[in-house]
């Protein structure tokens, strides 16, 4: 017989985010700040509406955000971190949370996502790697693992370009320190 889940999935509120902090730490460790991905969000604000966590006896169990970046000249959403907590893996809490993002990415109007990850794993809410050269990370990211997601019919099919910050929300010092 299944396992019942006993987690929900809601909108992160501002309180979640120290929760939010320590799961992304517990999940990814320190390297996760060298990352292309992480690059790309420092100083730059989630998209308003696409940020969710996974709740299970009033205690943060995963958690997902977007983030808006430019892929050549056209806009996108860039997805992660996407962090579960490491010994609740297996129960579709991942996939509840993309699937729960996805879909309110497709209300907003927003037309694509990308994402840096494992294909086997992310082909199951519809991403597909990207053309070997087609989009390009800043920084050391290995091309294979490079996916997409349309949210309009055929967007992955004409995108091209570097992938880049859309905006600079809060000013950060090239070492990625926050501009008092």
């Amino acid at each position: 017989m299944a396992e019942e889940s006993t987690w929900h999935i809601r909108p992160e509120r501002a309180e979640d985010a120290p929760h939010i902090d320590s799961l992304n730490e517990h999940s990814f460790g320190p390297g996760r700040y060298a990352k292309s991905a992480y690059r790309l969000r420092e100083g730059v604000d989630p998209v308003p509406g696409l940020s969710f966590v996974a709740m299970e006896s009033q205690a943060l169990r995963g958690s997902i955000r977007f983030w808006p970046v430019m892929v050549g000249m056209e806009m996108s959403l860039l997805l992660g971190p996407l962090a579960v907590q490491s010994d609740l893996r297996g129960r579709g809490i991942g996939i509840a949370l993309m699937k729960t993002g996805i879909e309110a990415a497709r209300v907003q109007g927003h037309a694509s996502v990308i994402l840096v990850g494992d294909e086997p794993y992310y082909v199951r809410v519809g991403f597909a790697a990207i053309p070997r050269g087609r989009v390009r990370f800043p920084g050391p990211v290995d091309p294979s693992r490079i996916l997409g997601l349309s949210l309009k019919p055929n967007v992955m099919l004409t995108m091209m370009g570097e992938v880049r910050r859309a905006r600079i929300d809060h000013p950060v010092c090239a070492d990625g320190a926050g501009v008092a």
